[in-house]
């Protein structure tokens, strides 16, 4: 067996509620194992501070970017010392930190990708080395830069010998989808396909002050406005085949101003449901089984939507055994891994880079 490391992964979505710890011992390649995971909520000024730095970085003040980055990183640093405090770890329990940051901008088409977060700042502050900036170089080289963690859904795949092909459906701020329909690199697919939470937590949270439709419940009792529906799937986007990703503001145009909370949360996660089964029609051949990840995996009213628009069988994660609310943090620990030993982060079917491509920066603690 090759050697194994124990990592940490950190995920703070383009969702902004909360960092994600999640504790794995890994190969790198075919071997993953879940440990521990956990959860740290951001406070709402916090959230607040974060929603301001998003966007164009040419319009946004640097000064208060670097506030940010400098807070983002030390809440992180907080978050992992609370967690290996709840799990009697100490830092030599840890080989690595994969550190995924804050989004803030995401343009490949421009060659630009944002994540805030200091990673020698949190190399120093945790005695745990770090692995940050996991998707520049793939954007650099004219890649999509998202999503990353296909590589992971696919060593999770095999390991668990799901029949195929399979989708793997990520709910999180964007929606993002892995298709798996063999072993070669040739035979994955991955793309942003779509809204996800983001658009629906913000309408939500505008009207009620909670932060996202628990259960569906709001969706389930509104109607869907269909003509705006409408103009949303003929939106460019969806046009355009994948590997393609998104910022998540992309669909802030079709906020359904003037419809009441009930109408415009239905509407908002009607969009959601279509654009996954829109990009799911195009991506290879028709998959059975969706297996659904992020916070969406916990709405009962994505779910009986989106079997209604696919006819295929929707689970969750979890059905495989898997951490629906970690997998992501476990995915970059997993990638730190990667990054570690110069593998592959990304493939050209998974965010069309144009080879196999490395990345991430490393920061040594002292």
């Amino acid at each position: 067996m090759s050697q194994t490391y124990r990592a940490i992964g950190l995920m703070s979505g383009t969702s902004m509620d909360a960092i994600d710890v999640a504790y794995i011992e890994t190969d790198g390649e075919g071997f993953a194992t879940s440990i521990a995971s956990g959860e740290y909520p951001y406070d709402e000024s916090f959230r607040k501070q974060v929603k301001s730095c998003l966007g164009r970085p040419e319009t946004k003040t640097a000064a208060l970017v670097l506030e940010t980055e400098k807070a983002s990183t030390l809440r992180h640093a907080q978050a992992v010392k609370a967690f290996m405090a709840s799990h009697s770890l100490s830092p030599a329990d840890v080989d690595l930190i994969g550190f995924h940051g804050q989004t803030l901008w995401h343009n490949p088409a421009a060659r630009e990708t944002i994540q805030i977060g200091d990673g020698n700042l949190l190399a120093q502050e945790t005695g745990i080395n770090v692995i940050n900036d996991l998707r520049t170089a793939d954007v650099k080289a004219g890649g999509q830069g998202a999503p990353l963690l296909p590589l992971y859904h696919r060593a999770l795949a095999f390991a668990s010998d799901l029949p195929l092909p399979v989708a793997i459906q990520n709910i999180g701020g964007v929606s993002n989808v892995t298709w798996i329909g063999g072993k070669g690199d040739d035979e994955i697919l991955a793309f942003d396909s779509g809204p996800g939470n983001a658009l629906l937590n913000d309408w939500v949270s505008r009207y009620t002050g909670q932060a996202f439709d628990k259960d569906g419940m709001l969706a389930a009792s509104g109607h869907v406005d269909k003509e705006r529906l409408a103009t949303f799937m003929d939106d460019p986007y969806f046009k355009i085949k994948g590997p393609k990703s998104l910022d998540r503001d992309h669909f802030q145009k079709y906020m359904p101003e003037g419809l009441s909370l009930e109408d415009g949360a239905a509407t908002l996660t009607m969009m959601t449901v279509q654009s996954i089964a829109q990009g799911l029609h195009g991506a290879g051949e028709p998959v059975q089984r969706i297996y659904l990840c992020g916070g969406g995996a916990h709405n009962p009213t994505i779910k009986k939507w989106l079997a209604q628009a696919t006819g295929a069988q929707i689970g969750t994660v979890e059905d495989l055994g898997w951490n629906t609310d970690a997998l992501e943090a476990e995915g970059f620990a997993y990638l730190a891994v990667r990054s570690f030993l110069g593998l592959p982060l990304s493939l050209p079917g998974t965010t069309g880079v144009p080879w196999p491509m490395t990345g991430g920066q490393f920061f040594k603690a002292s």
